[in-house]
């Protein structure tokens, strides 16, 4: 399938659109190419898209003070992402999106996302869908976190999404779940 179909595959899913209504939805979407290792927001920088994972492997992360990663998010096909805080609220970046392996996107501005809200009613029902279903896997991880011991968040990681210890370099799993490698290669190996 192309950028096109998978889009309107994921959409149709949660919002019934007419051809025409896809198509002038799909108008606003920019697509972009994006090389492994390559940054698609630094922190620091100013917000304005949200990006649609059409291919590749993304993560948001942060950095703070001691240098250490702490990852948010990682975005496979039909994921999205972006500094949401950012993004919402005009401010500059503090979380960083880039790319784990090559990667295709559509990218669409915050500004026509708006537009495209008040336009039409399906894609506004879309967005509050997809926004409401990233906040309760935020508070599910959080959750998780405060209540599970590192074997009890890997199992459900990979239960989850089991695609993802294939996409993804074992280091990064490792931080996303914030433990040592040392110590998700014991786990890796114990399931073996």
């Amino acid at each position: 399938m192309n950028a096109k179909e998978i889009l309107k595959s994921h959409i149709l899913k949660t919002a019934q659109l007419t051809d025409e209504q896809f198509d002038y939805l799909f108008s606003h979407f920019k697509p972009l190419s994006f090389k492994k290792g390559q940054a698609i927001i630094s922190e620091g920088d100013k917000v304005e898209n949200e990006y649609f994972v059409v291919s590749g492997c993304l993560k948001a992360f942060f950095i703070n003070d001691e240098i250490k990663m702490y990852i948010l998010q990682f975005a496979m096909p039909t994921w999205w992402t972006s500094d949401y805080g950012a993004l919402y609220n005009h401010t500059r970046a503090t979380i960083s999106v880039d790319c784990i392996s090559d990667a295709e996107v559509l990218c669409l501005s915050n500004d026509d996302r708006e537009k495209l809200c008040r336009e039409i009613h399906q894609v506004e029902h879309f967005f509050r869908w997809r926004t409401n279903r990233g906040y309760l896997a935020s508070q599910k991880r959080l959750l998780s976190f405060m209540n599970n011991d590192t074997k009890a968040r890997y199992e459900e990681l990979l239960a989850l999404y089991p695609q993802l210890y294939n996409l993804v370099p074992k280091h990064l799993i490792a931080a996303y779940l914030g433990v040592s490698r040392e110590t998700l290669s014991r786990l890796y190996n114990a399931q073996k």
